[in-house]
């Protein structure tokens, strides 16, 4: 399901059972669309994930760290100011919609009691974050201004009054009495999601495919059926996420309409992080370093479009002694080319005198135009050496920055200005911070993983990460695994001697974390790290290796998280 009214309906209950009566201590804002409250409630720290996301809109409880910029925008700030250190009072749904108020009491400047509710809209590319004065209603901030241009309904900026989305005139299916659902549902011509939907509010398409085919499969009668269902909901959840039609999909309860279930947690918030965590810092990536992949992207397919034509270049320098052979046979016989002739027919000793046609430029003699031939015979063969060596400069060029583009799609966003600073000191983009004195950004750790026999497998997430990984930090009988031919994360297995499982987890880690991660039958190249060298003036992450062995092998997403739960 998605985070629908029904689901934002037990979220709100979770969230009150936890936070309410909680002190309010920090506040934060790591991403421009996404808040961290820390509330301190019953001797403990709970911190509440409040995400106006345009893909993954959502309220939740959440134990995922995330790093805080050096600098708080604007909304945080004001949220600092207006909220730390208050008590939130209650936590309410606006009918059953994803509209959710946030209501905390705080003494002001002067010392006077005051009501501040912070109001969460979860509406898709709608959603926003709203601070508002309880008394006046009036919007202090919002973590996204919306003006008349955009909004002809509402106006979203600070000062105006605070006006609600428009509330459809349908029925609260968690309010509705047995008289009026029996009437509702008999109202109907036929019980379909579609026809749950606009009679009731809060609806996504799961749960109602879900109630719908409960309803028509069920042996009790319709009301009994859906008052069961919304019963086993509130006392009997059991946080699940299932597939259907091989996406991953949540739910409170397992659904009976989900193909296979594949886990369940003990809270609603639990199985967020589970569910999101991956999707959402993916997402967050994307923003972060849109500019860079948009960047990278075209510089790629330059270097492909040069490949192209140094190539065709090549070809050409092959076919430059056609070119000699007719300076020589122009030459030869000159006393039988005519002056001002476009072409001419000449017997071809190179070839049993098998005649051959030569084009002529009319207002050449013919000795001209047999030195026009020798000259483009030279100009072509000078060039050959030049153009190999463009050719393997750009084709190098465009490893490497394929490489880059692997490492954007598999970054955290912690890791994106590392990535960044790598282009920077490359010289693929200019820095545009004021301060352009180089800044030390702390090194990030690769990912660490224990193989199920015990050994430590570590997988680099940028260039400069391998480099470190390989050649610093790696002894030199370890074992280094790297996709054959394909930009990919350096490997490393802290063992001389892996067991064959270890190395088969290894070959997964290493085809997953590169360009090829969807595919199937990946090779994967494996060696001792004493046989990895990395060439003078090489870019970052570049090596070059011998006598290695390769394994081929399909990453499989749940192969994967087996290996990161071990």
């Amino acid at each position: 399901m998605s985070f629908d009214g029904i689901f934002t309906h037990l979220m709100v209950n979770e969230l009150s059972n936890t936070l309410t009566n909680g002190r309010l201590s920090k506040v934060h804002q790591p991403y421009d669309n996404e808040l961290m409250l820390v509330f301190r409630n019953n001797s403990k720290n709970h911190t509440l994930l409040l995400s106006a996301n345009p893909n993954y809109a959502r309220i939740q409880l959440t134990n995922i760290k995330y790093k805080n910029p050096a600098t708080p925008p604007n909304f945080c700030m004001t949220l600092r100011k207006y909220l730390e250190g208050s008590i939130l009072q209650d936590i309410k749904q606006t009918n059953n919609d994803r509209i959710i108020s946030f209501s905390f009491e705080s003494r002001n400047d002067l010392g006077d009691l005051e009501s501040i509710v912070l109001i969460v809209e979860l509406m898709g590319r709608h959603s926003n974050i709203i601070l508002l004065n309880k008394d006046t209603q009036k919007i202090i901030d919002t973590i996204k201004h919306v003006g008349m241009s955009q909004n002809s309904y509402r106006l979203l900026l600070p000062g105006a009054d605070y006006v609600t989305p428009p509330l459809k005139n349908t029925q609260n299916p968690w309010t509705v009495n047995k008289e009026e659902l029996f009437k509702e549902l008999n109202s109907m011509a036929e019980i379909t999601p579609q026809a749950i939907q606009q009679q009731f509010e809060g609806f996504s398409k799961d749960t109602a495919n879900e109630l719908v085919y409960r309803l028509i499969n069920s042996d009790t009668d319709k009301v009994t059926t859906w008052t069961e269902f919304f019963n086993e909901m509130t006392n009997r959840l059991n946080p699940t996420i299932g597939l259907m039609n091989q996406k991953e999909r949540f739910a409170p309860i397992p659904y009976q309409t989900y193909d296979d279930v594949l886990s369940s947690f003990d809270t609603l918030s639990d199985m967020l992080d589970a569910f999101y965590e991956g999707k959402a810092e993916k997402d967050r990536v994307k923003q972060q370093a849109g500019e860079l992949i948009k960047k990278v992207t075209n510089d790629i397919n330059k270097l492909k479009k040069k490949t192209t034509i140094l190539e065709k270049q090549l070809v050409d320098a092959d076919n430059a002694e056609i070119y000699r052979i007719k300076g020589e046979l122009l030459t030869t016989f000159l006393h039988e080319v005519k002056r001002g002739a476009t072409s001419v027919d000449l017997p071809n000793y190179y070839d049993n005198d098998n005649p051959i046609t030569i084009s002529l430029n009319e207002a050449l003699t013919p000795n001209q135009n047999a030195q026009k031939y020798f000259q483009r015979y030279q100009k072509l063969k000078n060039g050959v050496a030049v153009v190999k060596e463009q050719l393997t400069i750009t084709k190098y060029e465009l490893l490497y920055l394929e490489s880059v583009l692997a490492q954007l799609d598999i970054a955290s966003p912690s890791d994106v200005q590392l990535i960044r600073d790598e282009l920077i000191a490359e010289k693929y983009i200019k820095n545009k911070t004021k301060d352009k004195k180089k800044q030390k950004n702390k090194p990030s750790k690769p990912l660490q993983f224990i193989s199920s026999d015990g050994d430590t497998i570590f997988v680099g997430k940028n260039n400069i990460q391998n480099d470190q990984l390989t050649l610093k930090t790696a002894n030199k009988n370890d074992i280094w695994l790297h996709t054959k031919d394909i930009p990919g994360s350096h490997v490393i297995i802290k063992n001389s001697e892996p067991s064959e499982q270890t190395l088969l987890e290894a070959a997964l880690l290493a085809a997953y974390y590169s360009k090829y991660r969807l595919s199937a039958s990946v090779p994967v190249d494996y060696v001792a790290v004493k046989h990895v060298k990395k060439p003078n003036g090489a870019k970052p992450g570049f090596v070059i290796y011998e006598n290695q062995k390769t394994l081929f092998v399909t990453p499989e997403i749940n192969e994967i998280k087996k290996i990161k739960e071990s």
